[in-house]
């Protein structure tokens, strides 16, 4: 239960400050029209990863007891983990001087999630072998996952949003890359515990 726990905190706070559309949009709309606006875009996983979580917990639930299902998405996610670190290490500030006409926050940052691979990679993959070992333990260790994962994801990228609707000068200095570099070397080491756990699974 604490490892289905601690991978929904550094998942969520992870993959809550990593830069890329919706984090770029979170900033834009901030930066150009308050905080407010930014905190939407943030939302925004809350309604559109609601499909794809379906269809994760409903393979989770059929591949618990499939040691080569678990086996096969664990080294899919922890290659996929692999490129988030990496990508999450060499990261720099989002960018800060993107513009847009009006609003509309919550339709474009829809969009970009929808259209984005990221969400879905994660789900099928790295998301779907932590859901999968969460429903082996019980429903409750697999709600707490999400809950945690979100709660974090969303409240990430709303702090940055604040922060960047406040503030343009913090986004451009030295904390947020430290913490992104930080936060890579933990996705580099939780990928491989998954690439691990992968090889074990499927070879018995």
């Amino acid at each position: 239960m604490l490892s289905i726990l601690a991978s929904g905190l550094l998942l969520g706070l992870s993959c809550g400050l990593a830069p890329g559309p919706l984090m770029t949009i979170v900033v834009t709309q901030s930066l150009r029209h308050g905080w407010r606006e930014g905190c939407k875009v943030a939302l925004v996983p809350l309604i559109t990863d609601a499909p794809i979580i379906v269809l994760s917990l409903g393979v989770a639930s059929r591949a618990a007891q499939m040691q080569p299902v678990l086996g096969t998405l664990s080294l899919a996610g922890g290659l996929f983990v692999l490129y988030l670190a990496v990508d999450t290490f060499r990261a720099t500030a989002p960018a800060a001087d993107a513009t847009t006409e009006r609003p509309k926050s919550l339709l474009k940052g829809t969009l970009a999630n929808i259209l984005s691979p990221n969400p879905w990679f994660f789900w099928m993959t790295v998301g779907a072998a932590t859901l999968a070992k969460a429903v082996a333990v019980s429903w409750l260790a697999a709600l707490a996952f999400l809950a945690l994962f979100y709660a974090l994801l969303v409240g990430a990228k709303m702090l940055v949003g604040i922060i960047a609707g406040r503030s343009r000068d913090v986004l451009e200095g030295r904390a947020y890359h430290a913490i992104m570099q930080l936060l890579g070397l933990l996705l580099a080491v939780f990928g491989v515990l998954l690439l691990v756990d992968g090889g074990q699974r499927l070879l018995g």
